[in-house]
């Protein structure tokens, strides 16, 4: 699985905004470093003959579909299964960049987005598979290093786009790429064992987790399980039955009879907005403004990053890039600390985030007032252990409090959250340019002091809850 997710960070996460400051919104908001920055569209849409405005508008088009589609798609894979879910998501994001690679006029432009939109949900859906794989101990270690794995990606990719979009045609060869690579882990994904593993491990392991789910929801059994348990059949999620091999042979029993593809259709449908629902309705409102303050906070920290560095201390655009790799290598990095780091803090998630959520209110801090570059570097450096920490702090609480039967869906609507944080962010970033080039940051450090406040008041009703007894028991 890690080897995949290496090789999606490729092309797995694209930027639709149109500025051509490097995209870098930070861990928390799982920044979009992919070969199509937003001027590689712009200026493919330039090059179309699109004025620039419907060329923003059709770039927008992704956005939009990510921020409504993250949280389906997520509730979709634990009702279809994994596997299912994956495949159908890699495929469907081939043929979205092949169209893109054919596009020669606006409407298939626009027509190339909309599977990449709906369906380029992938890394996530790995992060519900390696949930649903392992132990709430082990979880952490594991998740930080598939972030770690797969930022490597993230890293490369900007670099090989780039170098491939500076050549005749290159745009086209870019987009045929990713859809060679789509295609490529969508092989991997139907060619690698699925049922044993996932028979062994699914089994207690999410019919214990269910239980949580209920408690912290106060949910009804039917609507927890999902998919899994159901009053009225059965649907056997892909990899955790015998049928394991073959997903299109799944069948969801009614009345005796075989279901028709309506049938099946109507009840998936009917799965996903029951357990969006749940979660919803859930208490969990505490987990997800956290999660958008601080997203807000570090995209603001990172929000026209390359001016700030300009006009502050004449910065040369080389010397900032330079120090944007090195900050996106550390960040890289530090998903390998995540293990040891909870390990030492035995498994307390709430007092981890809390104390990485102070020490990131702190760098921003520190950055905003910042007199010289070398503080700036000490910032960043400091700045992306922190962030990495806290993202996976905030999705490990999710998965705890919703419990690991739902991780689509959690996983899903944390995408969804930061989607809106990214909607929110330049308009946020662009009043408080006008005040000062320190003006974002400073921003940033209300945003997360209010997270650390609100962490404050929550993390005893927390405790209440038995969440931290369970932690250190696991």
């Amino acid at each position: 699985m890690r080897l995949r997710g290496g090789l999606h960070g490729l092309v797995w996460r694209e930027h639709d905004h149109t500025s051509a400051e490097p995209s870098r919104e930070g861990p928390w908001s799982k920044p979009h470093c992919g070969w199509y920055r937003g001027y590689f569209i712009v200026a493919h849409c330039l090059r179309l003959g699109i004025q620039t405005n419907s060329g923003n508008l059709a770039g927008a088009t992704y956005g939009i579909l990510q921020l409504f589609s993250s949280t389906i798609v997520g509730s979709w894979s634990d009702v279809v299964g994994r596997r299912y879910s994956l495949l159908t998501c890699l495929l469907l994001s081939a043929v979205g960049y092949g169209l893109l690679g054919m596009s020669s006029s606006i409407a298939l432009f626009v027509l190339a987005r909309i599977p990449v939109g709906l369906f380029k949900h992938s890394l996530s859906i790995c992060r519900a598979l390696l949930s649903d794989l392992v132990s709430e101990s082990e979880r952490p270690l594991v998740m930080g290093h598939f972030n770690a794995a797969s930022s490597v990606g993230f890293i490369l990719g900007p670099v090989v786009g780039g170098y491939l979009t500076e050549h005749e045609g290159g745009f086209y060869t870019s987009s045929f790429t990713c859809a060679i690579i789509f295609l490529t882990n969508a092989g991997l994904v139907w060619m690698l064992p699925w049922s044993e593993p996932l028979i062994h491990l699914n089994g207690n392991h999410a019919r214990n987790n269910a239980s949580k789910g209920c408690h912290y929801h106060e949910c009804s059994e039917s609507v927890c399980n999902g998919s899994h348990a159901s009053s009225h059949g059965r649907v056997s999620p892909a990899g955790t039955g015998p049928d394991a091999g073959a997903p299109d042979t799944r069948r969801v029993v009614l009345g005796g009879r075989k279901a028709s593809l309506l049938q099946r259709a109507w009840r998936q449908l009917s799965s996903v907005a029951s357990k969006i629902h749940t979660v919803a309705s859930s208490d969990m409102w505490d987990l997800f403004l956290m999660r958008l303050l601080m997203a807000l906070a570090i995209m603001l920290y990172h929000s026209n990053f390359s001016l700030a560095m300009e006009e502050r201390f004449s910065l040369k655009p080389k010397v900032t890039g330079y120090l944007i790799s090195y900050s996106s290598t550390l960040g890289a990095l530090a998903g390998f600390l995540v293990g040891p780091v909870t390990q030492l803090y035995g498994n307390n998630m709430p007092a981890l985030l809390l104390h990485s959520t102070i020490l990131t209110c702190s760098l921003i801090l520190l950055y905003a007032a910042a007199p010289s570059v070398s503080q700036v570097l000490l910032t960043s450096t400091f700045f992306a252990i922190s962030t990495t920490i806290g993202r996976t702090c905030i999705t490990d609480l999710e998965l705890h409090r919703g419990g690991v039967q739902a991780s689509g869906t959690l996983i899903g609507a944390g995408q969804s959250v930061t989607a809106v944080g990214r909607v929110l962010a330049p308009l946020l970033s662009g009043l408080a340019q006008e005040f000062s080039p320190c003006g974002p940051p400073s921003l940033g450090v209300i945003l997360a002091l209010a997270a650390v406040g609100l962490m404050l008041i929550r993390i005893p009703k927390w405790d209440r809850k038995g969440l931290r007894k369970e932690s250190r028991t696991d």
